[in-house]
């Protein structure tokens, strides 16, 4: 398997307040993902470097967008954030891998630039414990 670039990502669904999914690659412009572990510092005083067990695993996504008030698009999707408190669905899928996981989106934040650019950025985080996991895609 060859290295590979970032381009041409083949799913990105998200679900809206009602549990559907919904294919919102289109709207995003960029997003970032990660899937840190939390440490616990167990150095005792008799060692001359750091000591440190894993501890919980977390799983946190930024999407960055353009507005887009159509059906079933960002906007539809994204909309009810503030006023829901619902885990979503989150599918990423690139190169035939898949990460799943299951996300309270924290806000929906929409700006409009001075040149009339209407953008949005929706931050999530895990919401129901499950270990975010890497997948080949059947």
């Amino acid at each position: 398997m060859a290295k590979e670039t970032g381009l041409g990502w083949t799913g990105l669904l998200v679900d809206d307040a009602t549990g559907t999914g919904q294919d919102i690659r289109n709207d995003v412009t960029n997003f970032s993902f990660a899937t840190p572990k939390a440490v616990q510092d167990v150095t005792g005083v008799d060692k001359y470097a750091m000591e440190r067990l894993l501890l919980l695993a977390d799983f946190t996504l930024e999407l960055n967008g353009v507005f887009n008030p159509a059906a079933n698009k960002s906007h539809a999707v994204m909309r009810t954030v503030p006023s829901t408190a619902i885990p979503r669905d989150v599918i990423i899928d690139v190169s035939g891998q898949r990460l799943p996981g299951n996300l309270l989106f924290t806000d929906y934040a929409l700006t409009r630039a001075a040149s009339g650019e209407l953008t949005w950025a929706a931050p999530g985080v895990l919401a129901d414990g499950t270990l975010p996991t890497w997948t080949i895609i059947p």
